[in-house]
């Protein structure tokens, strides 16, 4: 899922709230998901956990997830970690 879609099931108070659970902004987030911004290993981590695997590491960095994660690369492709 993208985070675009993600967030919007939420309402205003919640999508502050999960921002702040990632630890950025709301507007920095908006700023990543526009493409206005790169989304860092970090980010990317954090929106993971705090979506509770609804938006993935591999959605918010499609073009380089498996040179930052290499394990989870192996897993993707069925060679256990």
């Amino acid at each position: 899922m993208s985070l675009k879609h993600y967030l919007s099931g939420m309402d205003a108070q919640a999508r502050e709230r999960f921002a702040s659970d990632c630890k950025t902004t709301l507007g920095h987030l908006r700023n990543v998901m526009y493409g206005y911004r790169p989304c860092s290993a970090e980010l990317a981590s954090a929106i993971e956990r705090v979506s509770h695997g609804a938006v993935t590491r591999k959605a918010m960095r499609p073009c380089d997830w498996s040179d930052v994660w290499p394990e989870l690369a192996k897993v993707a492709e069925g060679q256990g970690a």
